[in-house]
C-alpha cells in the first residue's frame, strides 16, 4: 500500500512552485507565433492558420469506380448469365480523356477507372460481369459486348462532388496538418498553405567544464550533453533548434552568447540556475531583463529560471534556464518547455498520453516532490506494467535513454510499492506495445 509523507516533510516545500504553477507561468508569457506561407510538404505537422475552402467539386465530374462499360441501366436491367444483354460498343474512355460520345439506347462505352462518365450513361458494368475475356481469347473484336449481370442504377459510378462540394470548407484553421490533410489540399489545387510558423529556439550550455563532443577530453572536463539532448527535444516538439555551443564563465563570453540567443523566439540555457551555482549566469541574465529563479516541486529538475530578456533590438524574448544535470534538463523540458513550444505553434493540446500501469519496482519519494521515475512500459495479458530502467540519479542519463515513460509518484506519497498502480506519462509510445 502507498505510504503518505509525514506533516514534517511538507514544511520545507512552502516556497516551491508546483509543476502546474511553473508551467502556467511560462505559458502565460509565450504567444502564438505569426503565420507563414509554406509548401505542402514543408507544412507537415504544422498548425493551419486559415480556413481552406474548395474552389471545385471533387470529383469534378461523375467518373467510373471500376474498369468496365458505361451503360444506361435501362438497357441492362435484369441481365443474367442465361439472358445476357448484348450492346454495341461505340468508344473507349481512359482516365484523363474527355468522352466525345453519347451513350444512346443499346450502346456502351468501354471505360477505365477514374475516367469521366460519357453523356447519358448512369451505370458502370465491371469487365468481370461481361463476356470480354471470352471474346478476346476467341480472337474476336469488341464491337459488341454481352452484359451478364447488372447491379442497381448508379453502380460503380462516383458522383460529381461526392467527396467535396465547391465552396465547402475542407480544412479548418487550427488543424494540425497530417499527410491526409495535405492530400486534401493538393486535391483542390493548393500548392501552399498558411501555417503558424515554427519557433526558432536558441540552445546554450554554460560552464567552463564543458567540451564539445568529437575532441579528446582535457583533464577535468566533461562532454557537453545538454546542447544535443535539449536541441533534439526542441526538434521533436516541432521547433527549429539553433545551437549556440558553450558559454564560458566570463562576462563578455556570456553576454556575446546571450546576444546570439536573443535573435531567436525562445532562449534555453542549461546550468547556473540553482542556489549554489556560480552567480555569473544569474548576473548576466539579471542585467538583460527580468528573470525569476524558482524551485519547482519535482524530482528531478527542482531548479528552474524563467524570464523575459531584452534583445539588442529591444524585443523581449522569453528565456527558460534548465538545470545542468542532463536528466533534470530533459525532464524540465518535457514538463515546462515542450508545452510552451506547442502553444507557440498554435497547438491547443500539449498533454502526453497518461496510462495506469502496475509497478514492478518501488517508487520512493524522499522529500515531498513529485517524482518522475524513468520506466519502461510493456503490456502483458491486457495490462500495462512499468519497471525502472536503472539508477534514478539526475546525472545518470542512460536509464532515461532506455525509458518510454515517466512514472509519477505524487508529492504527498512516500512510497508507491511494487504491485501498486501508478500514473505513467508516456514520453515515447512504443510501437511494440498495443493500446
Amino acid at each position: 500500500m502507498a505510504r503518505a509523507l509525514t506533516a514534517h516533510s511538507h514544511s520545507h516545500r512552502e516556497d516551491m512552485l508546483s509543476v502546474e504553477e511553473a508551467r502556467e507561468r511560462v505559458l502565460a508569457f509565450v504567444r502564438v507565433l505569426e503565420p507563414e506561407e509554406k509548401s505542402l510538404l514543408d507544412a507537415l505537422d504544422q498548425v493551419l492558420a486559415e480556413d481552406v475552402v474548395s474552389p471545385i467539386n471533387i470529383p469534378l465530374w461523375a467518373n467510373s469506380g471500376m474498369d468496365g462499360y458505361a451503360v444506361r441501366h435501362l438497357d441492362v436491367a435484369g441481365a443474367s448469365l442465361q439472358r445476357p444483354r448484348v450492346l454495341r460498343v461505340i468508344g473507349t474512355v481512359a482516365a484523363g480523356d474527355v468522352p466525345h460520345v453519347r451513350v444512346e439506347p443499346g450502346t456502351a462505352v468501354r471505360i477505365m477507372t477514374g475516367a469521366p462518365l460519357p453523356e447519358a450513361a448512369d451505370t458502370v458494368v465491371p469487365f468481370e460481369e461481361t463476356d470480354e475475356l471470352e471474346r478476346k481469347e476467341a480472337g474476336n473484336g469488341l464491337e459488341q459486348i454481352a452484359v451478364r449481370s447488372a447491379d442497381q442504377k448508379g453502380a460503380c459510378v462516383r458522383p460529381a462532388g461526392e467527396d467535396v462540394r465547391e465552396g465547402e470548407q475542407v480544412l479548418a484553421k487550427g488543424a494540425v496538418l497530417s499527410p491526409a490533410a495535405l492530400g486534401v489540399a493538393a486535391s483542390i489545387g493548393r500548392s501552399t498553405l498558411k501555417v503558424v510558423r515554427r519557433p526558432v529556439v536558441a540552445v546554450l550550455s554554460t560552464g567552463d567544464e564543458l567540451q564539445p563532443p568529437g575532441e579528446a577530453l582535457a583533464p577535468g572536463k566533461i562532454y557537453d550533453v545538454n546542447s544535443f539532448s535539449v536541441a533534439a527535444s526542441v526538434l521533436r516538439a516541432g521547433g527549429i533548434p539553433k545551437l549556440l555551443g558553450i558559454a564560458r564563465d566570463t562576462l563578455p563570453g556570456m553576454h556575446a552568447k546571450v546576444d546570439q540567443g536573443l535573435q531567436a523566439d525562445l532562449l534555453l540555457t542549461s546550468a547556473g540556475v540553482s542556489k549554489g551555482d556560480y552567480d555569473l549566469v544569474k548576473d548576466v541574465l539579471a542585467q538583460r531583463g527580468q528573470v525569476e529563479f524558482w524551485s519547482v516541486r519535482m524530482r528531478p529538475a527542482k531548479p528552474l529560471a524563467f524570464g523575459l530578456l531584452r534583445s539588442p533590438s529591444g524585443a523581449m524574448v522569453p528565456h527558460v534556464g534548465l538545470p545542468g544535470n542532463p536528466v533534470s534538463a530533459m525532464v524540465a523540458f518535457e514538463q515546462i518547455v515542450r508545452p510552451a513550444l506547442l502553444k507557440m505553434q498554435g497547438r491547443t493540446r500539449w498533454e502526453r498520453p497518461v496510462i495506469d500501469a502496475t509497478l514492478e519496482d518501488d517508487l520512493h519519494n524522499h522529500d515531498g516532490r513529485r517524482v518522475y521515475a524513468r520506466v519502461l512500459v510493456t503490456k502483458r495479458d491486457g495490462r500495462f506494467y512499468a519497471r525502472l530502467t536503472g539508477a534514478q540519479g539526475s546525472n545518470v542519463l542512460t536509464p532515461l535513454s532506455r525509458a518510454n515513460g515517466l512514472a509519477i509518484c505524487p508529492e504527498d506519497v512516500a512510497v508507491l510499492p511494487a504491485g501498486e498502480r501508478a500514473k505513467v506519462q508516456m514520453v515515447n509510445w512504443p510501437e511494440e506495445v498495443d493500446l
